[in-house]
C-alpha cells in the first residue's frame, strides 16, 4: 500500500490535535461499552431531528442483537475530519459522507471498496433505484452505499400564486411558462426595489452550478474534458442573467440581503418573499417546523419549450455509508451497513428523516405512514432519465467553487455568461489534466 498523497494534509501536529479533540468529544458522549461486543464507531453529520431519528435506529440495532455495539457520534465538517482521521491512522469504522466526494476519497485510497461485502450480502443494482446505485459506484467498484436520499422539484407558494391570479394546480411546464408566471408574481416598489419575486436562481444558493443541466448541459464529458462553456450551459446562464437584468443586479442583491436564515421563519420561501424555488424533499420538514400555515405544492422543474426531451428533470443526491481505510472493524461495520440497507433499516431512516428511499421496492407500510404530502412525486423523479448529479471527479469541490464564482459574476452582470464560463473552463481543464495524470501515476506505482 502506498502512503497517502494529499496536499491538504501537511500539518501532522494539527491533525493529531484535531483527532485528540474528536476522541475526547466521543468519550464525553459515548455510552458505556458493552462487554463481549465488538464496538463499531460510526460518525455522521446529522444534527437536531435528523440526529435524533438516526440515534433511534442505532439503538434499535444495538438492542436487536448482542454481537455488535454501534457507537454513533455526530461530527461537524465530516469530510475534513474523516480525511484527517484516516491520515492519522485513527478513522471511525463507518463514516456518513456526501456522495459527490466519493471520487476524491476513492482516488486517494481513503475508503475501502465494498464489492466483496456487497456480493456476499446480495446487495446489487437490482435492489436500488439505478441512479442511487450508480452514484455509489466509481471506476468499476462499489465504494459506498446510500443512506439519506433526496430529489428536487419546483416548490410553489400557493398564497403568492393565488394573489397574482394564478392557479397553483396548474404549475409551469416549460421555462417560458415559468418566466410568464414570474412576471405576474414579482412586485416592485416605486423606487424599483423588490417587494416579492416570482423566482430567483440564487435562492437557495446551494446548487447554482447546476442550471446548465436543466437546459441539456453537462459540466464534463465523462472522461477528460471540462465542458462548462458548452452552448447549453451558456444558454442556461443567459437565462440566469436575465433575472438580474429584469430586477436590477443591485436591487436583487439588496433584496436577498433581507432574507433570514434558511432554517428559520424568515426563510425567503416561508416568509412569502420568493414564490417559487427548486427545493428538495426535505423542504417539507422546514415548512412544518417554521411556517406550518404556509401552503405549497410541487411539480417537476420546467424544461425549455424547444427541448421536451428534458422533461421531468431533477437534481438528486444521497448521503452515503463508507468504510474508511484502516477501520478497526470493517466486517462488523458492514453488518450494520447491511442492516441500514435492508428494507426495515432503510424505511426507518426514510420515515425518520421524511425523505425518499433509494430502494426500488417500497413497502405498503412506508407508503401509508410517510408524512410528506408529495412523497410520490419525489420518489418517482429519480427514475427519470433527466436525473442529474455532479461530475464524478476528484476535483469536484474546487470545480464547484469555480462555478459558484462564475454565477456571482454573471448575476452581478460583471461578466457575460460566455466570458464567465470560458474562464471556468480555462482554469479547470489544466487542473483536471493534472489530477488525472497523478491518478495514473499512482495506479502505475500500485501495480
Amino acid at each position: 500500500m502506498q502512503s497517502f498523497d494529499w496536499k491538504n494534509l501537511t500539518l501532522p501536529l494539527l491533525s493529531l490535535l484535531l483527532l485528540a479533540l474528536i476522541a475526547w468529544s466521543e468519550v464525553i458522549v459515548r455510552p458505556v461499552p458493552q462487554v463481549g461486543r465488538v464496538e463499531v464507531v460510526y460518525w455522521d453529520k446529522y444534527t437536531e431531528f435528523e440526529e435524533t431519528a438516526l440515534r433511534k435506529i442505532v439503538d434499535y440495532y444495538n438492542q436487536s442483537q448482542n454481537k455488535i455495539y454501534v457507537n454513533f457520534l455526530s461530527v461537524s465538517d465530516i469530510q475534513s475530519k474523516t480525511l484527517m482521521a484516516i491520515a492519522g491512522g485513527a478513522p471511525p469504522d463507518i463514516a456518513g459522507l456526501f456522495a459527490p466526494d466519493i471520487a476524491q476519497y476513492a482516488d486517494a485510497e481513503a475508503i475501502m471498496p465494498l464489492d466483496d461485502y456487497c456480493n456476499e450480502a446480495g446487495l446489487n443494482s437490482t435492489r436500488y433505484i439505478p441512479f442511487f446505485w450508480d452514484v455509489c459506484n466509481y471506476r468499476g467498484h462499489t465504494y459506498a452505499l446510500p443512506s439519506a436520499a433526496g430529489s428536487t422539484a419546483l416548490h410553489l407558494n400557493t398564497a403568492m400564486l393565488v394573489k397574482a391570479g394564478l392557479d397553483p394546480q396548474k404549475p409551469p411546464k416549460t421555462i417560458e411558462d415559468l418566466d410568464a408566471m414570474v412576471d405576474k408574481i414579482t412586485k416592485k416598489n416605486p423606487n424599483g426595489t423588490l417587494q416579492a419575486a416570482g423566482l430567483l436562481p440564487s435562492e437557495p444558493d446551494w446548487w447554482v452550478w447546476s442550471w446548465g443541466y436543466f437546459f441539456g448541459g453537462r459540466l464534463w464529458d465523462g472522461k477528460d474534458k471540462i465542458t462548462a462553456n458548452s452552448a447549453e450551459n451558456v444558454r442556461a446562464f443567459e437565462w440566469v442573467a436575465h433575472f438580474s437584468k429584469r430586477y436590477g443586479a443591485e436591487h436583487t442583491l439588496n433584496f436577498r440581503a433581507g432574507f433570514g436564515n434558511f432554517s428559520s421563519p424568515q426563510n425567503a420561501f416561508l416568509s412569502n418573499k420568493v414564490a417559487m424555488e427548486m427545493q428538495g424533499v426535505w423542504m417539507d420538514n422546514f415548512v412544518n417546523r417554521y411556517a406550518p400555515d404556509v401552503k405549497y405544492t410541487v411539480a417537476p422543474f420546467p424544461y425549455p419549450a424547444d427541448r421536451p426531451d428534458l422533461a421531468n428533470p431533477t437534481l438528486a443526491d444521497t448521503d452515503v455509508f463508507v468504510i474508511p481505510r484502516g477501520a478497526k472493524h470493517p466486517d462488523e461495520a458492514f453488518e450494520f451497513i447491511k442492516f441500514m440497507e435492508s428494507q426495515k433499516g432503510m424505511e426507518m431512516l426514510t420515515l425518520g428523516h421524511h425523505i425518499i428511499s433509494p430502494l426500488m421496492q417500497q413497502s405498503a407500510e412506508l407508503r401509508a405512514k410517510h408524512p410528506h404530502p408529495y412523497i410520490k412525486l419525489f420518489s418517482e423523479l429519480p427514475l427519470s432519465e433527466n436525473t442529474y448529479f455532479p461530475p464524478k471527479i476528484g476535483i469536484w469541490r474546487e470545480y464547484q467553487s469555480e462555478m459558484e464564482n462564475a454565477f456571482q459574476e454573471i448575476t452581478l452582470l460583471h461578466k457575460t455568461p460566455r466570458e464567465a464560463l470560458d474562464k471556468v473552463t480555462a482554469r479547470m481543464q489544466p487542473k483536471l489534466d493534472s489530477y488525472l495524470k497523478v491518478r495514473r501515476l499512482r495506479e502505475e506505482r500500485n501495480e
